[in-house]
């Protein structure tokens, strides 16, 4: 056995009191866990001063009663989340419905159009159109949502723009350093996302999921929605939060963690095995499981995809979901492990950031002043 390690708060790190009799809730229920030794495993000249540091950042368990408050908030979230995606479907019965179906054609028809010619473009062959199709459509998502992105980190124009930036005391990004965040996430999508989204068609094909003929309705799509999302936020945060555990954190997640301060294409910078386990399966694993229509997966991964580069684009731009939580979590290393934010509150790994500048900040800007403007850094601090 090698020497323990002292004077390192794993708790913080991890969010899990490795030593004491706290209960991590896993996808098959609470898994006690009982005094953790831990041996030496990570050597400080292996980590970066921003990791020593956010390893010394002391987040604490809260005490049962606030835990137990903890559990009522997160089950008030959760019930938030699916009834106001209820009450859109029940809305659109009506009048959303309606308001498109009159867009888009007395028959409703329109996106069926669509998808029999993209249908007929791949031959009417469902292989082609199942893994050719969806490899393309994925990736041309992903770059185009980036393409800009890349040019405002590189150039840093429109000067404009400039000023959403989150993390302000960043600079210009070094083309070194772009290029290469672009050769892993063409290694990821070539000797992962293929593999996978073949594997993936075989086992829809297996499930009985729908290629050609009549689209989903409008009220099922956003139902099935609805479903991917919780999905992939139950699966995203346990696999993310076990990737921080300190035995495994520098083979693999330390990879995700070397930018501190992210860029959009970095939402698929990472080991090969945390792409698959964290970027591809959660989103995936959503429509197979619903036995969902191609066509409703090809818009579920792309609202993924450009959510996630949101997340890490490094901007808050106007009218775009706030990326405060994920851009403070590359910051802190500790907190905001989920999507939604369901299980963060659940579990408390979301306290420092409650307690942050940038939680007041994670809103939705409707206008075109900067939330740094209206929420500013403290004069005794420097900014974010």
């Amino acid at each position: 056995m090698g020497e323990v390690i002292t004077g390192v708060d794993w708790q913080g790190v991890t969010g899990v009191d490795w030593q004491g009799g706290d209960y991590w809730c896993g996808l098959m229920g609470w898994l006690p866990v009982w005094n953790v030794r831990l041996e030496k495993m990570l050597e400080t000249k292996n980590m970066s001063s921003e990791e020593l540091q956010q390893e010394e950042d002391d987040q604490t368990q809260p005490p049962p009663k606030i835990r137990k408050n903890q559990l009522v908030d997160s089950i008030y979230k959760a019930l938030f989340v699916v009834g106001s995606g209820l009450l859109v479907i029940i809305a659109a019965r009506n009048s959303i419905t309606w308001h498109c179906q009159r867009f888009w054609g007395a028959s409703g028809d329109f996106w069926q159009r669509q998808w029999d010619k993209a249908y007929l473009l791949f031959g009417e062959n469902d292989a082609m159109i199942g893994i050719l199709g969806t490899l393309l459509w994925t990736m041309g998502v992903f770059w185009l949502a980036n393409l800009f992105l890349m040019v405002l980190d590189v150039t840093g124009q429109p000067s404009f723009l400039m000023k959403y930036k989150i993390q302000r005391n960043t600079g210009l990004l070094p083309l070194s350093k772009l290029w290469t965040a672009v050769r892993v996430v063409l290694f990821n999508q070539i000797f992962i996302n293929i593999p996978f989204v073949i594997i993936t068609f075989i086992l829809m094909s297996k499930r009985g999921c729908d290629i050609k003929g009549d689209l989903p309705t409008f009220q099922w799509v956003v139902f099935e929605l609805i479903i991917f999302s919780l999905v992939e936020e139950i699966c995203f945060y346990y696999s993310h939060r076990c990737l921080h555990h300190p035995r495994i954190y520098k083979y693999i997640h330390k990879c995700h963690h070397e930018w501190t301060s992210p860029i959009g294409i970095t939402s698929i910078y990472a080991h090969p095995l945390e792409h698959l386990l964290s970027n591809m399966i959660p989103p995936g694993l959503g429509p197979l499981l619903m036995g969902s229509h191609l066509a409703t997966g090809w818009m579920w991964f792309a609202l993924a995809l450009v959510s996630t580069t949101i997340a890490h684009c490094g901007y808050h731009f106007p009218l775009l979901p706030s990326p405060e939580a994920h851009d403070f979590h590359h910051l802190k290393f500790n907190q905001n492990y989920g999507v939604l934010g369901v299980l963060d509150r659940l579990h408390g790994t979301d306290m420092l950031f409650r307690k942050s500048r940038a939680y007041q900040r994670h809103i939705l800007l409707t206008g075109l002043t900067p939330v740094s403007q209206q929420f500013p850094d403290s004069p005794s601090k420097k900014p974010q």
